[in-house]
């Protein structure tokens, strides 16, 4: 039965079944005429999804204002405002919402002029895809770029480039193919998860819901295919249990529960939460909603959870998983989009408002400001309308988060000013801010907790393994073979009957420091991570062989001192060009011919290890000579037992 029959025999169950289909988000931005409105239109109209008198109007109103002539002028669907058909463009950001058998949409009609950049932003903030649109006779443009750039850094995973007004081009594949290689050199410097390329015809309607015969060439599906197909459950993060707290509903002298939309992650009756940022915990004792109890919520479910303890929660608090917790910080670091004509001055003082909670604080130093045309970093002093930078932002109270690409609905922020109340800027937190990364190699931890003693002691664990637990760090620049010899080191020691494990900060990279970028202080957090880790490998007799690149000679001497004497350190010192050489991610060629400035050796600093235990010369020792001379130095130090 299709959908129109339902409507008239059984609107519950239409409505039942409209519930259950998964929603997608999605905008289309790119410069300005490059056909965004008439591609939604189109869309609308071919697809079934305007009403008759929606239809009407827009024939009437085509004929005093739009742009086609005699034709119908599908864009007035969505350009409302009489500036917009008087221009015949978009200034606002206008939504639009559909559905198809297969799935429901919400689709964000973006301006292209650059003054309008916040707009742009605005929309994308909640999208799970973008379609990025290019005028066939135009090719790509710096809006083009800057519209992805923002996408990208807004977390949209799925990105749609539709080269549009083929029409104009006779369909010509040859210009399809020339846009298609120019935009893909662009985006290889930005994390894209999906990239898909459709040329089209809004106006005609080629290639919006069915494939166009003027375009054989062209083998994929039509637009509409790829919006119902794209696959976006995934993007969930089903993971880290979050909940902002919006409301503390206290009806009775019986009932406390803490109200909200659960931001991410599962929970259940029974889990261990943590309300932060006091720390205190305590477990689910129910989960409310307006039909009853659950056993389990999920995103985006708004909720009320009870607590079998009577700990303090209030509004603005964070409820987490105490299994799985999340930053607390008075320091981040975080992009910025700054979104108002008054220029933002370092150092003044603006409300800081993420999710629930609301704190003062200031911007205290930029990083760089990122020319997003060209993806260039520079310096800067303030930000003008528009401009987006890297920055250290310092708060007056501690915020609960993760980082924006792990957690979009809590790692993001906007800024307002305190004496109009007009919102500024917005934020995408990167991770915490440089003071709180030096703070955590500090002792002390976090208040109220205390470690817990082993009841197997360490002689009991040496006698056991026969040899003595210590950490051997492998540093040196990408391509010296910290991972290639840390593996075969790993492998002749357990030959050898010991007990030994690889801590790779690559591999970090995928679990523990997955919210890492690839700065310097990012670089340090990395490494101080792999040094907690290997206290707790070096305390259960393990052999710990870490291979980090670790740059900076200061942040050793950290790791030296939290491990004391049980630390062994190791310089595999290769020569930058045969690391080079050696380099089969093309990590040195991209840094340096896009400028990329998180490459040690190149466009990051190095610090030679002053004072190494070994120093291993890689480009002339083959792998099995270097194991040789590490398992020496193990027995020098007395590792191996007898």
């Amino acid at each position: 039965m299709s959908e129109q029959e339902l409507i008239i025999t059984d609107i519950d169950e239409y409505l039942a079944q409209n519930e259950r289909k998964e929603l997608l988000r999605l905008l289309t931005c790119g410069s300005v005429d490059d056909g965004k409105s008439t591609l939604i239109g189109r869309l609308l109209h071919d697809s079934h999804q305007i009403y008759e008198d929606q239809l009407e109007a827009v024939r009437s109103d085509s004929l005093r204002s739009g742009t086609q002539g005699n034709e119908m002028d599908l864009a007035l669907l969505v350009d409302g405002l009489q500036a917009e058909r008087e221009q015949g463009i978009t200034i606002d950001v206008a939504y639009r919402y559909f559905s198809t058998p297969k799935r429901k949409f919400i689709v964000a009609d973006t301006p292209g002029h650059e003054q309008y950049t916040r707009n742009m932003a605005t929309g994308a903030s909640n999208c799970d895809l973008a379609i990025i649109l290019v005028d066939a006779r135009h090719g790509v443009l710096a809006q083009t770029k800057r519209h992805t750039f923002i996408a990208t850094l807004l977390g949209i995973k799925h990105i749609i480039v539709a080269i549009n007004k083929m029409d104009l081009v006779g369909y010509a594949e040859e210009t399809y193919q020339r846009i298609k290689d120019d935009y893909a050199a662009f985006s290889m410097k930005l994390d894209i998860h999906e990239l898909r390329y459709l040329p089209l015809s809004a106006l005609n309607g080629d290639n919006v819901v069915e494939s166009s015969t003027n375009m054989d060439w062209y083998h994929g599906a039509p637009l509409m295919s790829m919006l119902e197909n794209i696959q976006i459950a995934s993007d969930r993060n089903l993971t880290d249990f979050r909940m902002p707290v919006q409301y503390v509903n206290r009806p009775n002298l019986d009932f406390r529960g803490y109200c909200g939309t659960i931001a991410s992650g599962l929970v259940r009756r029974g889990d261990e939460l943590t309300a932060l940022p006091s720390r205190k915990t305590s477990r689910v004792k129910s989960i409310v909603v307006y039909e009853g109890e659950l056993e389990e919520a999920f995103p985006p479910q708004a909720v009320t959870i009870t607590l079998e303890d009577e700990i303090d929660v209030s509004r603005g608090d964070m409820l987490v998983s105490s299994n799985n917790p999340t930053y607390l910080s008075d320091r981040l670091d975080a992009h910025v989009v700054w979104m108002s004509e008054t220029p933002m001055r370092p150092g003044k003082q603006y409300l800081i408002k993420q999710a629930s909670r609301k704190t003062t604080g200031s911007i205290n130093n930029i990083r760089f400001k990122v020319d997003v045309n060209t993806l260039e970093q520079q310096p800067a002093d303030s930000l003008q309308l528009n401009e987006i930078a890297r920055c250290d932002i310092g708060l007056t109270q501690p915020l609960a988060f993760d980082a924006y690409r792990v957690n979009r609905k809590i790692g993001a922020f906007i800024i307002i000013d305190r004496l109009t109340n007009v919102t500024v800027g917005a934020g995408m937190i990167v991770g915490t801010g440089s003071t709180t990364t030096a703070s955590l190699w500090e002792e002390g931890g976090t208040p109220g907790l205390r470690g817990v003693a082993s009841r197997v002691t360490a002689d009991e664990r040496s006698a056991r393994f026969g040899q003595t637990p210590l950490v051997l760090l492998l540093m040196g620049l990408t391509g010296a073979g910290k991972s290639t010899i840390a593996y075969a080191l790993e492998r002749r020691l357990f030959d050898m009957g010991h007990a030994a494990a690889v801590l790779d900060g690559q591999n970090m990279r995928l679990g523990p420091s997955k919210d890492l970028g690839f700065d310097l202080e990012s670089r340090s957090e990395n490494l101080r991570r792999g040094v907690e880790i290997s206290k707790l490998m070096t305390n259960a007799g393990l052999i710990t062989i870490g291979a980090f690149v670790a740059p900076s000679e200061e942040v050793r001497q950290k790791a030296r001192e939290t491990l004391g004497d049980s630390l062994v350190t190791v310089h595999l010192n290769a020569p930058l060009d045969v690391c080079r050489e050696r380099d089969t991610t093309g990590l040195y060629t991209s840094a340096e011919r896009d400028g990329l400035d998180t490459v040690p050796g190149v466009t990051l600093p190095f610090d030679p290890p002053e004072n190494a235990d070994l120093v291993l010369p890689t480009h002339e020792l083959s792998v099995d000579e270097s194991v040789e001379r590490l398992i020496e130095l193990l027995r020098e130090r007395g590792a191996l037992g007898g």
